[in-house]
């Protein structure tokens, strides 16, 4: 659990360095990648989701999600819609009170992770997962996001090696990603990555060497198109092998 809480805690200092010097009117700023949502609305949201994953344990998700979202859900309502009820619902705190809790929470998410087992199960919106898996996802989510404040702000935010946790997560979910697209369940063992990570200095290999299927570029790249940021077709990543263009069609960091 060290690494991978060493790579979350890298992706909050990345968030915390955009947001520190923020002026009051930038946190209204739109951010254009959550349609509906300003800056200050996607670090509630983050900080409500760190709040939520460690309520989930003794409070339950369904119960600590109607709580912070003012009430149960909607009949047939998806986990998108409660989302955007939580953050409806606690919007409007000052800048400097939202940051606060954030710092909190994300700290607190940290502390939480450490002392688990990576094999722990734990609850979430999908079901349980490892602890290490749950924690994966709060890498991806914040990194995701922290790129969605900087786009906000016309700014870049820092890509390290807390996107080898991204790459990683997204090609062990293949199966089920797949599955969930109605397509035939795609083995990681049958897909070979080959990443050159954000520093240009290494390269970040998954799956076997004679995988039948193999996809090659940047790790940005690769992890951009598994958050559904990017088409595969606008970057730099090259697939070879019978499932390179289902793969890259359906791979993603969450379910």
């Amino acid at each position: 659990m060290d690494t991978v809480v060493a790579g979350l805690a890298e992706q909050h200092r990345v968030l915390d360095e955009l947001l520190t010097p923020l002026t009051p009117d930038r946190w209204d700023r739109p951010a254009p990648d959550c349609p509906g949502w300003t800056v200050a609305d996607v670090v509630l949201h983050l900080a409500q989701a760190d709040e939520w994953v460690m309520a989930g344990p003794t409070e339950g998700n369904a119960a600590a999600a109607a709580r912070m979202a003012g009430g149960p859900p909607a009949p047939g309502g998806t986990t998108d819609d409660t989302v955007d009820r939580m953050v409806a619902h606690e919007r409007g705190a000052p800048p400097e009170q939202l940051l606060a809790r954030w710092r909190a929470s994300s700290g607190a998410l940290r502390e939480f992770f450490l002392v688990r087992d990576p094999r722990d199960r734990l609850p979430w919106i999908f079901g349980d997962l490892p602890a290490r898996t749950l924690a994966t996802t709060r890498i991806v989510e914040c990194w995701i996001h922290t790129r969605d404040v900087a786009n906000a702000l016309g700014t870049t935010a820092h890509d390290g090696d807390q996107l080898w946790h991204v790459a990683r997560l997204a090609w062990r979910t293949l199966p089920f990603v797949s599955s969930q697209a109605g397509r035939p369940a795609i083995p990681p063992e049958s897909v070979r990555l080959e990443l050159t990570a954000p520093d240009g200095g290494d390269t970040w290999t998954f799956g076997p060497e004679d995988a039948p299927t193999a996809i090659r570029g940047p790790a940005l790249d690769f992890c951009l198109v598994a958050a559904r940021r990017v088409e595969p077709s606008a970057t730099a990543l090259a697939g070879q092998g019978p499932d390179a263009e289902a793969a890259l069609s359906v791979v993603r960091t969450w379910g």
